[in-house]
């Protein structure tokens, strides 16, 4: 049995989303805020988790992924909205 995948959004430092999968979300934050998660993290420290989707395999969640990531940053906003999360409330102060 498979275990299972979760497409993630991050807030970065400098107010960027990132989006990538996992299945162990918790784990991969923090090595997204160890610097040794994804080069585009690794200069946007710290990331806070603001979103997670989970999906029944590693090839659904890869998928779903790229479906984000050729959002516009405004339909990210809406995709966040649209599930109850307000972006600015991650803002790290």
């Amino acid at each position: 049995m498979e275990s299972k995948y979760y497409v993630y959004m991050l807030l970065c430092s400098d107010r960027t989303f990132y989006t990538g999968t996992s299945n162990d979300v918790k784990k991969r934050v923090k090595t997204h805020n160890a610097g040794k998660g994804a080069k585009y993290t690794k200069v946007r420290r710290p990331v806070k988790l603001m979103y997670t989707e989970e999906l029944v395999d590693k090839s659904a969640a890869l998928k779903r992924e790229i479906a984000i990531k050729k959002l516009t940053r405004q339909q990210k906003k809406q995709l966040l909205k649209s599930h109850g999360i307000n972006w600015r409330d991650y803002l790290i102060k």
